[in-house]
């Protein structure tokens, strides 16, 4: 079966973790089965390099009003395709005027997220256009679509409320470059996290457990995703996230974090750093909130903790046995390779574009 999908995405290529480990990963695939597709980003290389940054107000208008402009000539283009990919949103400001087009031009649209979007929610940088944001048109999105198509069962339920058509397909991790690794032993284990500008804070709620296992054990603590972070008397080896050494930074973490709120938002995560830590055979350590008790089976793959006792006394156990460490980490990354690598996700992501193409035609 042959067909062409427009994918209608935020971000270039290769650049935001989500667009990567949710339909990135799987474009190879696709290309091997025979399946032409198109990427148009609304969100150019040199606005990304400033979308986060402090300032460059003008300039950011000015790369939104271009990304608008190109989005008119992706509706044209749209005409020549059998199925329209939308991550997220075809804009990142504005109400839904485009995706509403593209239905009345009756395009089969396949919706695609993995975040709680339908809630509000902006980054400090950029909070002067939050009232552009338009969080509630994603419901308005899931109704216009073929098929939605989400990473946890708290998404889905939320969609289910606005189309019956609803598929969970997990993020997952392309086990062939992430690789399982040799750990050395070395005087001082290394507790890390990995994100970005936008779920930083949630690392903030660690500060008091960091500082608890820092004072006993004196491990090394590495924070991926912002070089600014800091925890007053703590030295703490902080960085911003790189693709080219994405997985060299995180190989260096001997037991992994992923603290989250308790919280709609929370519970809308996917679980994508629990996942990279497992997929290297680093021991997760995570609060036990959305997908997060789906994914690690408490004791045996990763550690589930609810409260700061429970933080410090799982993280110490770890810290403290090394034969813990490297079994609890082959389990996690046997878990990845069963239910959440590419490999055996790739078929069923072709299937679900199948399925809404031969809905099409029938």
């Amino acid at each position: 079966m042959k067909f062409k999908i427009l994918f209608l995405v935020p971000n270039p290529i290769g650049t935001i973790p989500g667009q990567r480990f949710r339909f990135e990963q799987y474009l190879a695939y696709l290309s091997q089965k025979g399946i032409d597709y198109r990427i148009c980003n609304f969100v150019s290389l040199n606005f990304h390099k400033i979308l986060y940054k402090e300032g460059n107000f003008l300039k950011k208008c000015l790369y939104s009003l271009s990304g608008f402009f190109f989005r008119i000539f992706n509706i044209i283009q749209s005409l020549g395709y059998d199925l329209i990919f939308i991550y997220r949103e075809v804009t990142p400001l504005g109400p839904p005027i485009f995706e509403k087009i593209l239905y009345y031009f009756r395009r089969r649209i396949i919706y695609d997220f993995d975040d709680a979007i339908y809630l509000p929610s902006s980054s400090n940088v950029n909070r002067l256009i939050k009232f552009l944001k338009f969080p509630r048109k994603t419901r308005t999105i899931i109704k216009l679509s073929s098929l939605v198509l989400v990473g946890n069962r708290n998404l889905q339920s939320y969609s289910l409320q606005f189309n019956r058509e609803v598929a969970i397909l997990p993020t997952v991790i392309d086990t062939e470059a992430y690789k399982l690794i040799k750990k050395q032993k070395k005087e001082k284990i290394c507790v890390g996290w990995s994100g970005s500008l936008t779920t930083i804070v949630h690392l903030s709620l660690m500060k008091e457990v960091l500082k608890k296992l820092y004072a006993k054990f004196g491990i090394i603590i590495k924070v991926i995703g912002s070089k600014d972070f800091k925890i007053e008397g703590i030295n703490i080896q902080a960085q911003d996230w790189r693709l080219d050494s994405e997985i060299e930074d995180l190989s260096q973490i001997d037991i992994g974090l992923m603290p989250l709120p308790d919280d709609e938002w929370g519970r809308g995560k996917c679980g994508l750093k629990a996942l990279q830590y497992m997929a290297l055979g680093i021991p997760p350590v995570c609060s036990p909130v959305g997908v997060n008790s789906e994914i690690i089976e408490d004791g045996v793959n990763g550690f589930l903790c609810n409260d700061e006792h429970e933080w410090i006394e799982r993280i110490s156990l770890l810290i403290e046995d090394s034969k813990l460490r490297l079994n609890m980490g082959l389990a996690a990354r046997r878990v990845v390779e069963e239910r959440y690598s590419v490999k055996n996700n790739a078929p069923k992501f072709l299937k679900i574009l199948e399925g809404v193409y031969g809905k099409r035609n029938n």
